[in-house]
């Protein structure tokens, strides 16, 4: 019996270490894979004025200066990824396929869709060697150039229609610290920016025919003047009688009269926007296929020492149960 007790202890004890040691391992696994580690339709023809880096200090893409309405947008990536393969970035950009925009004549067509991806250092739109035929296919031939000089990781695509390119699907290449020094394993972060519809303010500051025009002053609507090509001017005289021209473009429905009272910052047209922009920020985690092998091979330990207790138990009982009869 003393023998018995003796060797049920030892088993309990071998158990809390074999416990002791896991908890510790994958602590020290989590800590080394989710912690960060330190690492040495934005429209084309608005890249010209813009700013250096397409995400502002406070968080905000730069796209929200031109798109004002706020709308949903979305962004499916792999939670992880292994080195110097290529994955799928899927970005969605839902609305309303029956709406109709305010085009630049005035006219009314579909809506234009757009994107700025703003992946980690070192991933990149994968070269087409690289992209398999299945994946060709979905991304239907968008063309992604790069936000900046020098910065692979800002992708833009568009303006594209928007009934093909709802989805739009971001060939990516992740980096190989193995062949990148600067490049580390950890978890970095993604930003999206994605618009539908074209914006109310352009680059220049100057606004588009697709945004609501207000009275720019307190006064008496006294002439509207239809321009040739499209559009209005009004002229809106205020009391003590100074005059105020507002050059209103084609596509904007007037909802004032001549000779009504108009107060300043009162609304002179309807507001055409159907579009808008929404913004998605996510995470990716460029896993070290080692420590994937190690953490298996830690597992499989694990599981065989568990077997060895179940094993050296049965033993146990089998010799207990065999004194009984002596």
């Amino acid at each position: 019996m003393r023998d018995h007790s003796f060797l049920t202890n030892m088993a309990q004890k071998i158990n809390k270490i074999i416990l002791v040691v896991i908890a510790s391992v994958c602590l020290f696994l989590a800590s080394d894979i989710v912690l960060p580690q330190s690492a040495n339709a934005y429209p084309f023809w608005a890249q010209e004025t813009a700013p250096l880096t397409p995400r502002e200090a406070t968080g905000r893409i730069v796209c929200a200066n031109c798109h004002l309405a706020a709308k949903p947008a979305e962004v499916e990536i792999p939670q992880s990824v292994l080195p110097n393969t290529v994955f799928e970035a899927i970005v969605k950009i839902p609305y309303d396929h029956s709406a109709q925009q305010v085009l630049g004549d005035g006219s009314k067509g579909g809506l234009n869709v757009g994107a700025v991806l703003m992946l980690p250092d070192g991933f990149k739109i994968a070269p087409d060697d690289r992209i398999s035929e299945e994946m060709k296919e979905k991304v239907n031939g968008a063309y992604f150039q790069t936000y900046r000089e020098g910065k692979e990781n800002w992708v833009i695509v568009g303006p594209l229609p928007g009934d093909t390119y709802e989805e739009i699907v971001f060939p990516v290449l992740s980096p190989d610290p193995a062949t990148d020094s600067s490049i580390h394993y950890g978890k970095y972060s993604v930003h999206l920016g994605a618009n539908r519809g074209r914006g109310q303010i352009y680059p220049t500051g100057l606004p588009s025919n697709n945004s609501l025009f207000k009275a720019p002053v307190t006064g008496t609507v006294s002439a509207i003047t239809e321009v040739e090509g499209g559009g209005y001017t009004l002229t809106i005289t205020a009391e003590d009688g100074n005059a105020t021209n507002i050059d209103i473009p084609a596509g904007a429905q007037l909802i004032v009269t001549e000779g009504q009272q108009v107060a300043t910052a009162e609304a002179l047209t309807t507001d055409p926007n159907v579009g808008g922009f929404g913004q998605k920020d996510t995470e990716v985690v460029l896993q070290s296929p080692t420590r994937i092998l190690w953490l298996l091979v830690f597992i499989a330990g694990i599981m065989l020492s568990q077997i060895f207790l179940v094993l050296k138990k049965k033993q146990i009982e089998k010799v207990q149960e065999a004194g009984m009869y002596f």
